[in-house]
């Protein structure tokens, strides 16, 4: 099951930049390599240039009870992002896994199983049924632009849809729209039900408002465990 999290971990950004960890608390290590504990830190060689990844802090989704002074040990599996709000792609080559739980043991007894959503290590599946769209900032069309996401998977925890400006160095959270002129439903990010759709609606005033160039948004879909996948929809305005 889930692998401790540490130094030698192979830890990118989207775009390919790899990550280096610094660990605030050296005293456990795997493999040469030094566990990492929630709130830790790192630096990203990101190779986008508008908009670079530079670094992350880890957080633990708080599904283990693992612990080095009071601060839980990060999983491979707990979903991370970069300080610009994308997924963080980590993996691990140790074979030392963390399977402990927060609910508390009673004295004497044996922990019990894993339930069926931490014990899905399946990706969610994420598909962008839009996957491109083009609005003209002259005639001012299409009047409105509507792209769908869906999202699929038995343990569902919730999503996450980003607006990367292709033009300039922003990254924007859209989950719950961006008034004026971009409509999510339903916002908010909760993901309750195996299978979803997620409709964006942006406005011509909305799209006129963007640089000309290519637009990416970024829908993620996150499962109980903290595995996620993603799938993009790219808007060209000219």
């Amino acid at each position: 099951m889930p692998q401790v999290l540490t130094t030698n971990a192979t830890i990118l950004c989207p775009h390919g930049g790899k990550g280096t960890s610094t660990p605030s608390n050296p005293i456990w290590s795997v493999n040469g390599g030094f566990v990492l504990l929630e709130n830790d830190v790192g630096v990203l060689a990101c190779p986008f240039v508008f908009n670079p990844c530079v670094g992350y802090q880890l957080k633990s989704m708080g599904l283990n009870a693992t612990r080095i002074g009071d601060r839980r040990v990060i999983l491979i599996t707990d979903f991370n992002q970069t300080q610009t709000g994308l997924p963080l792609i980590m993996t691990e080559t140790h074979t030392t896994i963390d399977d402990s739980t927060p609910a508390p043991i009673p004295a004497g007894q044996t922990a019990p199983s894993l339930p069926p959503e931490l014990t899905d290590l399946v990706p969610p599946v994420v598909t962008a049924v839009s996957p491109a769209l083009a609005f003209n900032s002259v005639t001012m069309q299409p009047v409105t632009a509507v792209a769908t996401f869906s999202l699929n998977s038995p343990h569902p925890l919730n999503w996450i849809l980003t607006l990367i400006n292709g033009t300039l160095p922003q990254n924007t959270d859209v989950t719950n729209g961006l008034p004026p002129g971009l409509v999510v439903t339903p916002p908010g990010g909760a993901w309750t039900t195996p299978s979803l759709m997620v409709t964006m609606t942006m406005t011509a005033a909305f799209m006129a408002s963007l640089t000309p160039g290519i637009h990416d948004f970024q829908m993620t879909g996150v499962n109980t465990r903290g595995i996620w996948s993603a799938a993009k929809m790219k808007l060209t305005v000219t």
